[in-house]
């Protein structure tokens, strides 16, 4: 069995905005640790999956940043998208190298943004998942044990368990994902324990990816089969932008996950968040008394639940303030209510309206 990992990294990271831009998006920036969270996510596998066997699916706009996450790294090892199509064409094009390069190819998708801790327990989910997905016909989802009623996560419905050896991470037969439920229903998901977060992480072989979507999705796999068709010929990047002018867009969870008949997932209890939004850091970083999150520079009087991370020289002073995020980068300054971090791309559209405000985003 020969694994390889496919970290996916073309996100804009819009909700961390003004930190998180066009130029600089928030997989490239070190907002959990000293080191980007694309340089943490490639680290933290290393020691199952060498570089070498790892290939970051990443924008053009991207691809410098990208090549300069972590030393060594070539260009041998990005996967270039004209533009983003969602996961489903991300993870088949992945997919379709990996097939051309190594038929029995077993994969590990990753995204760039998350947060997970401890990585021994991480590693020892994804060497169970591999050794499943590597002898069976299957397509396994890591599941997050919740830790709280969160309504901005899809939530995997567990049922009967799957081949549980002794000293192999907890896997069960998938009953049905839900959507970001409301907050009475993500209470009964929580208190259940029937129910685990879905955390994007997945785990199958090549083969088995493309035989679904070849089912469930089949213009897209008929694209991606022409497609592989040039792979390491001079047509081969007109022959990438042609299927991403041509496939679907849609997500691997819609296009592929909530029909097949064959998708377990392994039971995760490790710390794990997508980092989401400004309120995320809340939950990783210290706060003082007042329960306030000051990251850089800054003074806060007679303020309370509030999170100000300043990026730039300079100092942040906050008098009589309570339930604000602040942030400072660069040559914007941003300030929202916590309970209207929701509306940020709201926000964006508004500054892309205007030639004048759109060199902000």
């Amino acid at each position: 069995m020969v694994v390889y990992a496919i970290i996916m990294a073309g996100g804009k990271g819009e909700r961390f905005w003004p930190l998180s831009r066009a130029a600089k998006p928030k997989q490239f920036l070190p907002l959990t640790s000293s080191k980007t969270m694309l340089a943490e996510t490639i680290e933290r596998v290393r020691p199952m999956i060498p570089l070498e066997r790892m290939y970051i699916v990443t924008s053009e706009s991207m691809y410098d940043m990208a090549l300069k996450a972590v030393d060594d790294l070539t260009g041998e090892h990005i996967l270039v998208e004209p533009y983003g199509r969602n996961t489903g064409l991300a993870i088949g094009l992945a997919a379709t190298h990996l097939l051309h390069e190594d038929p029995g190819a077993t994969m590990v998708v990753l995204s760039a943004d998350h947060l997970i801790r401890p990585a021994e327990k991480l590693l020892k989910i994804l060497q169970d998942g591999c050794d499943i997905a590597a002898n069976d016909d299957v397509l396994i989802t890591v599941g997050i044990v919740p830790t709280r009623p969160e309504t901005g996560y899809g939530y995997i419905k567990l049922g009967d368990a799957y081949n549980n050896d002794k000293g192999r991470s907890a896997v069960y037969r998938v009953s049905a994902f839900t959507e970001k439920p409301k907050l009475v229903m993500a209470r009964e998901y929580y208190y259940s324990r029937k129910y685990l977060w879905n955390a994007g992480i997945f785990i199958w072989s090549a083969k088995a990816i493309l035989n679904a979507l070849h089912e469930y999705q089949p213009e897209m796999y008929s694209l991606l089969m022409d497609y592989s068709s040039v792979i390491g010929t001079d047509q081969e990047q007109s022959g990438r932008l042609k299927l991403y002018q041509e496939a679907p867009e849609i997500s691997v969870d819609y296009a592929v996950l909530e029909h097949a008949r064959n998708v377990l997932t392994v039971k995760a209890d490790i710390v794990w968040d997508d980092v989401g939004s400004w309120i995320a850091l809340e939950r990783y970083k210290g706060r003082d008394v007042d329960n306030n999150l000051i990251v850089g520079e800054a003074v806060l009087i007679d303020s309370f639940e509030t999170t100000v991370y300043n990026d730039s020289k300079g100092i942040v002073a906050c008098l009589g303030l309570s339930d604000l995020v602040i942030v400072r980068a660069s040559n914007i300054t941003f300030i929202s209510h916590r309970t209207k971090l929701d509306q940020i791309k709201e926000l964006l559209a508004k500054l892309d309206e205007d030639e004048n405000t759109r060199c902000y985003l």
